[in-house]
């Protein structure tokens, strides 16, 4: 089986306004500055201006969490530009699209650097989030692509996720679960260095990913840091005082969406404020009403004495890039698809949008996962299936030949003179021709039920094409899901070695659209 690529619209539960974004740009245009494809529309932006003074406070809030790296000494240059990506932080980091996130921006930063653009790569580390049970575990399989899934026990306190100290992170687990697979040792090592007593969630994400990807000069973000917070801090109080315009035109992009075919992404309400009070440590909404911002719907809400303002969805990219001299962001397809709304926000707080660019996407198979599918005949897409539908078009293919042969001859001799019946009945009375019909389609059911029956049994009786049919699903469609998005990153990595970001770097590419299927 050779390495291929398939159309992100024949994975199901795409969007239609990511699959446009990517496909067919002219149906989206009004709802982005520029198509990710022509690169050079963003080379055209690198030019706006970024202020000095906002540019040096950054790089000494950068210096506090990375140190003196080069990509830090790059960024404090006048007219460097940053390649923003970003995730929630979740347990063993997340999911595995989460590296390819990574390496994407990484491609991205270098080609705008070799065209005389200087940039580097930031990931923002979604610290802020406070949604416990989207980061809390991860799932992980072993050497038979068994899926299990492993939680970290965390006291939600109603903050922050990033500032949590898990109280008990199942490392036991990972070794256990990652079984007789080659380097399990080394990367149970790794995330017991990350992992430590006493280290937040927040800050053992940044850890495990600087390691698993150490040689490619990323710079990591904080936002909760107070260096940062004090430097947006201007941006929010600004949002806040336009609160009157931006939920009107955010509404009416929502109507433009759905006149256009797509989903409003975040549904906006009359009192929404696009904004929370951030007080020790806890968000809560604040609301818009005549013309005031209100905490709880009993106050005017005034920043000071410890109470600050926190970004909601769709602001929260907008604060990004505002605190960083963005030139592009690389995003997966909900994010992609906030974008499209938020666009109004940049527009009217920012004056500049920067490149929405997708990560590329990946589906890693094996050596054997690939000897099946050449032995059965089968491509990525045939496995984006239900259970019982793949098993069956495996199953298929064991029916031995002699016996697949007398089923489709009994189907074909039955369909032809179903036919001639209908065709005769037609003649005699044509009233009789739906109910003909009906029946006809009744009896051809019969005959693939048939066929059906005998392919699972064919299936049951072979040991080894069932054994290699579960490994497949677990592997490729686990629970129904792209790979990527289910598994951690840790047991490919279990797998293949340490030094599988480097060959995935390799595979990265800018200008397409497609997931890639590649073979370690």
């Amino acid at each position: 089986m050779e390495p291929s690529c398939v159309r992100q619209t024949d994975i199901p539960g795409t969007s239609a306004l990511f699959g446009d974004y990517l496909y067919r740009y002219d149906r989206v245009s009004q709802f982005y500055p520029s198509w990710f494809g022509d690169l050079e529309a963003a080379e055209r932006t690198a030019d706006f201006t970024f202020p000095p003074e906002r540019r040096a406070a950054l790089v000494a809030a950068l210096r506090e969490q990375n140190g003196d790296i080069p990509a830090l000494r790059t960024l404090a240059q006048p007219g460097a530009v940053a390649v923003v990506t970003g995730q929630q932080v979740g347990l063993f980091s997340g999911p595995a699209y989460t590296i390819f996130k990574a390496l994407t921006a990484v491609k991205l930063a270098e080609h705008l650097t070799s065209r005389g653009i200087p940039a580097v790569p930031i990931f923002w580390l979604a610290t802020e989030d406070h949604d416990l049970a989207e980061v809390d575990h991860a799932w992980v399989f072993d050497h038979n692509s068994t899926p299990r899934k492993l939680t970290a026990a965390a006291a939600s306190s109603g903050g922050p996720v990033g500032e949590l100290g898990p109280t008990d992170i199942p490392i036991s687990e990972l070794r256990e679960s990652l079984g007789s697979l080659p380097y399990a040792d080394a990367v149970v090592n790794l995330v017991e260095t990350a992992y430590r007593p006493g280290v937040t969630l927040g800050a053992a994400f940044r850890s495990l990913l600087q390691t698993i990807l150490a040689s490619f000069g990323l710079l990591y973000i904080d936002p909760l840091a107070p260096s940062i917070r004090k430097i947006v801090s201007p941006f929010l109080e600004s949002a806040a005082a336009h609160i009157g315009e931006l939920i009107p035109a955010l509404q009416a992009r929502s109507r433009d969406l759905i006149s256009a075919g797509y989903h409003a992404q975040v549904n906006i309400e009359a009192d929404s404020s696009l904004l929370f009070a951030l007080e020790n440590g806890k968000r809560t909404p604040l609301r818009w009403n005549n013309g005031r911002l209100m905490l709880r719907g009993e106050r005017t809400f005034e920043p000071g004495n410890g109470v600050t303002l926190s970004p909601n969805a769709l602001l929260r990219p907008v604060m990004q890039d505002f605190l960083l001299p963005t030139i592009a962001y690389v995003g997966g397809p909900a994010e992609i698809a906030y974008l499209a709304q938020a666009e109004v926000l940049y527009r009217r707080l920012l004056g500049r949008m920067p490149l929405v660019y997708p990560r590329n996407g990946f589906t890693l198979l094996d050596e054997r996962a690939a000897k099946i599918m050449s032995k059965y005949e089968l491509q990525v897409t045939d496995l984006l299936d239900s259970c019982e539908n793949v098993r069956g078009k495996i199953a298929a293919k064991l029916i031995p030949p002699s016996l697949a042969d007398d089923i489709a001859r009994l189907r074909a001799t039955v369909d032809v003179s179903l036919q001639r019946l209908k065709t005769n009945l037609n003649s005699f009375d044509p009233t009789l021709e739906a109910a003909a019909g009906k029946s006809s389609a009744k009896i051809l059911y019969q005959v693939d039920k048939i066929a059906r029956k005998t392919a699972r049994e064919t299936l049951r009786r072979d040991e080894r094409a069932s054994e290699n049919t579960s490994y497949l699903l677990n592997l490729v469609y686990p629970h129904r899901h792209l790979q990527e998005r289910f598994y951690s990153i840790l047991p490919f990595l279990a797998k293949s070695g340490l030094d599988l970001p480097k060959r995935l770097a390799e595979y990265t590419q800018l200008n397409c659209a497609d997931h890639m299927v590649r073979i370690l």
